[in-house]
């Protein structure tokens, strides 16, 4: 019994204790001179402690940044151990930031050495430095959220919830379309507002105003696993529609001869795409279906009028079904397949695919014919139903 109890009582062979532990919570990439150069933004346990016992005040900074040049990625990590007097742990690793050049080159050797570390989250989050380095966004100090991978993870996660022209992507996600067909890569970027140098000062906490601070961007739109042009403003928020990432957004429209007249919030919004095969050439179907509120009128309208209500959804629907129709043209301008409109003609016409996945891209979505039909609900008018004014 006791050499049975031995067996299975065997102990933490392979224990680490935290005071050898170097906890990796960024990962930034970037090329430079034909190397690769990744910078590990490594938490500082005893100052972030400090700041909470002393009610956020501490004389330390919450993160150190170290960077390390090799022919690979795990060179590249592997030699930062020159530096770092810990083992790097990579296991709370939420955010990895692709610089602006390396993803013009390509991303698919960055996301390769990430699957294949075992300690690396697919769960962890994926972002473009727009017009900087990995290195100068992880650089920046932030109020509120003292660390910066954290304040940027929670930005992204916010604006996509309540605005929805910023999405947040996963390693995971990436990866699977990057190993499969019938999708392009599009992800968030992120850039520096203001002085990219004060930024990485201390100083940058103590203003009222930060003089440097850190700004949800433009969507990457990938082709192949390389950057190819970006989307911002109504056809970023396109993008979201379709691929049924909104949550909450607002959308304003003209009432009369005003301009911007009536806000409509969106509480919540279901999108359905759907393919069919004609005469061998493939056809797309998007059905979306939205409900919300009426979030502000800045006219003399009756909303107890339910002609009014009828005329103000159908003007949304215009105006939503341009908004996802410039979208769509874009795209196929750019000849990538970010709706995932391959993986829907795939998955319902798997033998017709084998066919069309050679050169679905070039000649079959930037020509398909896309239906898009919209459905607009105004569930409530708000607190008062006629204007003030």
């Amino acid at each position: 019994m006791m050499l049975v109890h031995m067996m299975l009582l065997s102990g933490c062979w392979s224990k680490k204790e935290l005071t050898e532990l170097a906890f990796v919570i960024g990962v930034g990439v970037d090329k430079k001179g034909g190397k690769y150069m990744i910078t590990l933004q490594v938490v500082n346990p005893g100052n972030i402690a400090g700041a909470t016992q002393r009610g956020g005040g501490s004389s330390g900074l919450p993160v150190t940044l170290y960077t390390s040049t090799g022919d690979t990625l795990v060179e590249a990590s592997r030699k930062a151990s020159k530096k770092i007097s810990r083992l790097t742990y990579y296991a709370h690793t939420n955010l990895i930031v692709i610089g602006e050049e390396m993803a013009s080159e390509g991303i698919k050797e960055v996301f390769d050495a990430i699957e294949r570390n075992p300690q690396f989250r697919t769960t962890a989050s994926v972002i473009v430095a727009r017009q900087c380095t990995a290195k100068e966004l992880l650089s920046v100090l932030t109020p509120i959220d003292k660390i910066p991978t954290n304040q940027m993870i929670k930005t992204l996660e916010l604006t996509e919830k309540v605005w929805g022209e910023n999405l947040n992507v996963h390693a995971g996600e990436v990866i699977e379309i990057l190993s499969l067909g019938g999708k392009e890569v599009v992800m968030s970027s992120f850039r520096i507002a203001r002085n990219k140098i004060i930024g990485e000062q201390q100083n940058n906490l103590r203003s009222i105003e930060p003089y440097t601070f850190l700004h949800a961007g433009e969507l990457a739109v990938f082709q192949k696993g390389k950057l190819i042009s970006w989307m911002s403003g109504k056809q970023a928020r396109g993008v979201l529609w379709l691929l049924n990432k909104i949550h909450q957004t607002a959308v304003t429209i003209d009432w009369q001869k005003t301009k911007e007249a009536i806000s409509y919030k969106v509480a919540r919004s279901k999108t359905k795409v759907t393919a069919k095969i004609n005469n061998g050439k493939p056809i797309i179907s998007v059905i979306i279906n939205m409900e919300g509120d009426i979030g502000e009128v800045l006219v003399a309208i009756d909303l107890t009028d339910p002609n009014n209500i009828s005329l103000l959804e159908k003007k949304l629907q215009q105006e939503i079904k341009k908004e996802v129709k410039n979208t769509i043209l874009y795209a196929q301008n750019e000849k990538s397949d970010i709706f995932g409109f391959g993986e829907v003609v795939h998955r319902l016409y798997p033998n017709e695919w084998k066919r069309l996945k050679k050169n679905w891209n070039e000649q079959y979505f930037s020509r398909l014919q896309v239906k898009v039909n919209i459905h607009v609900f105004i569930r409530r008018t708000g607190l008062r139903n006629k204007p003030y004014f």
